[in-house]
């Protein structure tokens, strides 16, 4: 489906959803309507489908939050902004662990909240336009979208820092080295490479995927004897919902020897 009226976009590639942040004249900014459709879209608006392609009207991904409606809406009221950051949460929650992977394609501007979101999805892709930046510092402003949790985890603290504090900018190329971005394309070809990574997913077992996006990071971040042994639980149920796991690992070696005798 797809409707120009709406603030993002969604469209159905058979297994495949790709959601489409539509303001582009605001260079994609996150105002409270556009959050809201978002998170509307990750609670109901995806059945059927095995992977998310997130991307971006026009020449940038995300400019991050918009400031003109912050400062519109503005409240001394500390309250009223933890119920603003507490909304971002639970959509960027509803993206990281949820049930679907969904793989971002980045180019232009990813800034502040852009950054946030980007920090979210599970893949990246970035066209060799991108630029981060988390210009928060200068702006009087903090990170509110789970960004110094989610982005230092990528990055590291020091550099989350740094950049709050500078303003200062790093390009595709260095998020590839840093791990920011998975896969680095020429300008315009960030969707295609989606696509062809969205094929992938979709042909793994969906509870195999399912624990691979709730399961790696928590896992990661346990003690060593808690992770080991919340891996063996999530690799017994995971082997358990897959009633077709058998044959998969059949096939592969099957497909290894013909490989091996050809």
């Amino acid at each position: 489906m797809s409707n120009t009226e709406t603030l993002i976009q969604v469209e159905r590639e058979g297994d495949v959803a790709l959601v489409k942040l539509n303001r582009a004249t605001k260079r994609n900014a996150i105002n409270d309507a556009l959050l809201d459709e978002l998170n509307m879209i990750f609670v109901s608006g995806l059945e059927g489908a095995r992977a998310v392609i997130l991307h971006g009207e026009g020449e940038h991904f995300c400019a991050g939050l918009d400031l003109f409606e912050l400062m519109a809406n503005r409240s001394s009221d500390v309250i009223v902004s933890q119920r603003r950051s507490r909304r971002w949460y639970r959509t960027f929650d509803l993206m990281q662990f949820g049930e679907i992977p969904v793989i971002s394609v980045l180019k232009g501007g990813v800034i502040g909240g852009g950054f946030e979101l980007a920090a979210a999805t599970h893949v990246r892709v970035a066209e060799k336009s991108t630029f981060f930046q988390l210009p928060e510092g200068q702006r009087g402003i903090f990170l509110g979208g789970g960004g110094s949790v989610r982005i230092p985890r990528l990055i590291g603290a020091s550099r989350v820092t740094e950049m709050m504090l500078t303003g200062s900018t790093f390009d595709a190329l260095a998020a590839e080295r840093m791990g920011v971005a998975h896969y680095v394309t020429e300008d315009g070809a960030g969707l295609g490479k989606a696509r062809e990574l969205a094929s992938r997913i979709v042909a793994n077992a969906a509870a195999t995927n399912y624990a691979i996006i709730n399961g790696i990071t928590r896992i990661s971040e346990m003690p060593l004897g808690e992770g080991l042994f919340a891996e063996t639980m999530v690799t017994t149920m995971t082997r358990a919902a897959n009633t077709g796991a058998d044959k998969r690992i059949t096939d592969f070696f099957n497909e290894r020897r013909n490989q091996t005798q050809d």
